[in-house]
């Protein structure tokens, strides 16, 4: 039997819904309806004005009703009021097809592969309160492992209690340094890692009993490295394996070659990919780097990705990583190219940046009654429209002549904030949705909306308030 869906919308979004389920190609195993929920703008019906608005026995044939993206409410309470699936549909009406195409699709990102190891560079000229913050951060961004990085030439007396400190908070550490007295002393305090391991200091490992990653001492001396390795095998040895990721002019593909190598050698070892050599000497948007390293590291099933925050530019790589780790490990279940996943690793543009065509934005403007101007952007340019006028321009400076917001300082500044979020998205192609900040994908924090709640009131209507302004004395 087929579903039959019934879409919930307001009087202004009814004309293009029918235009966009009117063309879904019928073959969708599913029948649909459309009802008027009774309000101008559907982003206003909450949950208690469609309870109070519609019956139940106008949704009794429905399998699944499906609102407005932007309604406000406990969706929970409408099931359980109508005794029927109750869903949010996409923010904007383009999506939908993707929306019901997804539908019964269930893709987790909630599993990883590859473990991260976020490093704390600056540890030793760190107090230990502040290394715990960091710490914490990390972890919240996705680090499996707090790495506690030693510097050359620094001493480092609070080591031990810094690591204390931080398994008593239940955290995974590592230890990074070229010492070994730094090495076995943070392993004596609990490291779970050391980092790193050489022929001439793998003797470590007697003393403690910290699992070490081991590197060659050259990175082009492959067999030197793989008998190192045979060896740790054959005594039973607990260790992570890496080949080292050079930079880029500096033998950066024949590493990428070398950990493939490692891997079709010992197929069974756990191995280690430090990301920073490429993120943090590459002056790049480190969001690509991040998807295709670990891509990488999903082919190769690589277990431990060591990733650094030193450079300004390299300050989301910890998130970044962990993102692109999951997208990696689904899509490669899925037996899929990673797109169509997620947006959370596109920064700068959008997957599909512009839903409406200009010939439906003047169809959208035809059914305006009031003087609110609507801003919308396409490849055209920025589309402003209220129910008299409608002004296309590529600059949004060149609005000002047009705009009837003479004695409305409140309208004017909220028209100049607009626009000027439309103008970004414009220029860079991304998706621009009034009212709502542009989306920046895992680089900027901007928390999932509360839809159990109206949002907060636009830049001109929330309530005036005493501000930190600086007089000249």
């Amino acid at each position: 039997m087929k579903d039959h869906l019934i879409f919930l919308t307001g009087k202004l979004a009814k004309i293009s819904l029918v235009k966009v389920l009117s063309d879904i190609k019928s073959e969708h195993n599913f029948t649909y309806e459309i009802i008027d929920i009774g309000v101008n703008v559907a982003a206003l019906a909450t949950i208690d004005i469609i309870m109070k608005k519609i019956t139940t026995e106008r949704l009794s044939g429905a399998t699944k009703v499906v609102l407005p993206g932007r309604c406000r409410g406990d969706i929970k309470k409408l099931s359980k009021f109508y005794n029927k699936e109750c869903v949010r549909g996409p923010e904007e009406l383009k999506d939908i097809p993707g929306f019901l195409g997804l539908q019964g699709k269930d893709l987790d990102l909630s599993k990883y592969d590859t473990k991260i190891i976020g490093e704390i560079t600056e540890a030793p000229n760190m107090k230990i309160e502040d290394i715990i913050i960091q710490a914490n951060q990390y972890k919240k961004d996705g680090a499996d492992i707090i790495d506690i990085g030693c510097l050359p030439s620094t001493k480092f007396p609070h080591l031990t209690e810094t690591i204390l400190e931080l398994k008593k908070q239940n955290f995974i550490v590592s230890i990074d340094s070229l010492n070994t007295d730094e090495l076995i002393t943070g392993s004596k305090a609990g490291a779970d890692y050391l980092l790193s391991l050489q022929e001439n200091s793998i003797w470590v490992m007697n003393e403690v009993d910290s699992i070490p990653v081991i590197i060659p001492d050259q990175p082009s001396e492959e067999k030197k490295f793989y008998k190192l390795i045979e060896n740790l095998l054959k005594e039973n040895k607990d260790f992570i394996a890496d080949s080292i990721l050079e930079p880029i002019n500096f033998g950066f593909t024949n590493s990428i070659v070398r950990y493939q190598k490692l891997r079709k050698k010992f197929p069974d070892i756990e191995i280690m990919i430090g990301i920073g050599n490429l993120t943090e000497l590459t002056h790049a948007d480190t969001a690509g780097m991040n998807a295709l390293l670990f891509g990488i590291a999903s082919e190769l099933e690589i277990n431990y990705a060591l990733c650094t925050q030193v450079s300004e530019h390299c300050n989301k790589a910890i998130i970044e990583g962990n993102y692109a780790r999951r997208i990696m490990h689904t899509t490669k279940n899925y037996n899929m190219p990673p797109k169509d996943i997620s947006s959370k690793l596109l920064s700068l543009h959008e997957r599909k940046p512009f839903p409406y065509t200009t010939e439906e934005l003047k169809e959208m403007w035809s059914n305006v009654k009031d003087k609110n101007y609507r801003i919308y952007v396409n490849e055209d340019g920025i589309h402003v429209f209220n129910n008299k006028d409608y002004f296309l321009e590529k600059d949004a400076a060149e609005f000002y002549q047009y705009l009837d917001i003479k004695n409305d300082d409140g309208h004017a500044y909220y028209l100049g904030m607009e626009l000027a979020k439309a103008h970004t998205a414009y220029q860079l192609g991304k998706r621009y949705d009034q009212d709502e900040m542009l989306k920046w994908g895992c680089s900027v924090d901007i928390s999932e909306e509360d839809l159990m709640k109206f949002k907060t009131a636009g830049h001109t209507m929330r309530k005036l308030k005493t501000t930190n302004k600086v007089s000249k004395k």
